[in-house]
């Protein structure tokens, strides 16, 4: 019984893409042949920044913008928008199954005590592989990054950005001044068993309040917020780069993976990539803006000459800034 359930559910959702899709005919049109030499902005990586990016900046008209993406595009499955096939996604040509290093303290239970670390490789990037929790993090720690320094980044001043952001289906939030409507990411309710209210009403009569995770207080039960709208995943790629589609000022290019950047008197200049197995190379005019990952970014940094000169030495990659990139990093996620 259970399993003609979820078969069932299986087809409602389908049903439900395939509708979507039919009312949305329209398929981002990504570059056919290469990008031409030279643009305003080349946006390297189109995950969850790079679309936002190249979605924001290309509405100026008089700005000529390259979005380049190593994985291919988000309409090449429809596992990318069907929420309840989420984990088909991994491990497959687009995601980049990273393993973090052997662990001393965690993952003990796993291969090698390595956790193994899914990472989007297509237009969205991650947001189209990820299980679509929407989680803005503590507040606390916003305070406390502006509190060490970095200027702009208290929570008070990333809310309008969170806000402007969201377009809530949860119709008890709509009033909150913590959510709002009609921003490009969708956030729905993510109950889908009777088993959500019960440990809901274990949470309360525990003592803990029910709560909005995102809103004023984390602390107490809730029911996850879900980037889905009308039962399609509401990736980066679909809503910011679908909603720039047909812009003449925008170029995306696919299955596209960059090498190198190119610095000239301490200013980035140009980008070598690949495309066709052939190595090409694109110039920026005003900037790059690399986009590419917690851990691409700093892998193509260094390949670049941008990093702790003892490993670039070792490497064999001449330097162009001794910086500690990649140094201190740390991983909290889930595994799979």
């Amino acid at each position: 019984m259970a399993m003609l359930r979820m078969t069932v559910f299986i087809i409602l959702v389908a049903f439900v893409y395939n509708y979507y899709r039919s009312k949305n005919k329209n398929r981002l049109a990504v570059l056919e042949g290469v990008p031409d030499d030279e643009y305003d902005y080349v946006i390297i990586g189109a995950g969850s920044a790079g679309s936002v990016l190249a979605a924001r900046l290309s509405e100026d008209k008089h700005s000529k913008v390259l979005l380049i993406e190593a994985g291919g595009h988000y309409d090449e499955s429809e596992n990318f928008h069907i929420p309840l096939l989420w984990t088909l996604s991994q491990k497959t040509k687009y995601d980049w199954e990273f393993y973090t290093e052997p662990q001393t303290q965690s993952s003990q239970g796993l291969k090698d005590k390595r956790a193994f670390w899914p990472r989007g490789k297509v237009l969205g990037g991650t947001s189209v592989l990820n299980a679509m929790q929407y989680t803005r993090g503590s507040p606390f720690d916003f305070d406390e990054w502006e509190a060490a320094g970095c200027e702009g980044w208290g929570y008070e001043d990333v809310l309008p950005y969170f806000l402007k952001a969201e377009d809530i289906q949860i119709t008890e939030l709509e009033t909150s001044k913590y959510h709002s409507k009609g921003g490009p990411l969708a956030v729905s309710n993510g109950h889908i068993t009777p088993l959500t209210d019960v440990f809901t009403r274990a949470g309360q009569e525990l003592g803990y309040n029910v709560t909005d995770y995102n809103g004023e207080d984390q602390e107490g039960f809730s029911i996850v917020q879900k980037t889905i709208r009308n039962g399609v995943r509401s990736s980066t790629g679909l809503e910011y780069l679908g909603r720039a589609n047909g812009r003449q000022n925008l170029h995306i290019s696919t299955n596209t993976l960059a090498t190198k950047i190119e610095v000239i008197n301490k200013r980035a200049v140009g980008v070598f990539y690949i495309k066709d197995s052939k190595k090409r190379y694109v110039k920026a005019r005003k900037e790059i803006i690399l986009s590419a990952g917690a851990v691409n970014s700093p892998h193509l940094l260094m390949l670049s000459g941008i990093g702790p000169e003892k490993h670039l030495k070792e490497m064999n990659i001449p330097l162009v800034a001794n910086l500690p990139v990649g140094e201190n990093y740390r991983i909290m996620k889930w595994c799979f």
